[in-house]
């Protein structure tokens, strides 16, 4: 019921993901869901020992996507525009990244049965930057938990979604965008740039 005008926006930790996601919902009037991590209590513990807090923070952030994405397309039962800053996969892309093999494992299980659930995006918009202009931004926008992030880490991230474009979900196609040399939010001949990349892809906005 809502896939033909449901759209994702994914990408690393400081891409600009929130930002892109706001502007399509702004100009083309589309429902946005963004993703509510702030009062995450496990998120700085994690960034401190990851080996400890690595499954609690996974399960907690499962948790929180699912009981979101639930609720909204519980609540609307119409078929309307949507944009998400994220996809309901990450949780597993990340949780492979972080967590150890037995842990995944269980992890998966939880997540299989969560997943059947959720609505498919009709589109998945990955952008890409390089970890020096991901590490930038993360310390522009200032959240502290976030501080202490580490290349390697954000490496890892990247590889971790590399592998999930290789083999997206049947129904849903990919786009990605290198933005390195892009700045939708403050150049608007970069943001229209996106918006041709997407109506390429097939994908009505307006």
């Amino acid at each position: 019921m809502y896939r033909n005008k449901y759209l994702i926006i994914e990408g690393n930790i400081g891409v600009g993901k929130t930002s892109l996601a706001k502007l399509i919902a702004r100009e083309f009037n589309f429902h946005l869901i963004l993703e509510e991590f702030a009062e995450n209590t496990f998120l700085p513990q994690f960034y401190n020992n990851p080996e400890i807090f690595a499954f609690p923070l996974e399960m907690s952030f499962m948790a929180a996507r699912f009981k979101q994405m639930k609720e909204f397309f519980s609540k609307h039962t119409l078929p309307f525009p949507v944009v998400s800053d994220y996809m309901f996969h990450k949780t597993l892309l990340f949780a492979k990244s972080n967590l150890k093999t037995g842990e995944f494992k269980l992890f998966e299980q939880f997540f299989q049965m969560l997943n059947t659930g959720l609505p498919s995006p009709q589109l998945i918009v990955f952008l890409y930057k390089e970890v020096p202009q991901l590490q930038k931004n993360i310390k522009k926008r200032g959240r502290s938990y976030e501080k202490d992030i580490k290349d390697e880490y954000l490496t890892r991230i990247d590889k971790a979604y590399n592998s999930f474009l290789k083999r997206p979900p049947k129904s849903t196609k990919i786009l990605k965008i290198n933005t390195n040399e892009l700045d939708f939010v403050k150049n608007k001949y970069d943001f229209e740039h996106i918006l041709t990349e997407i109506r390429k892809t097939g994908f009505k906005l307006g």
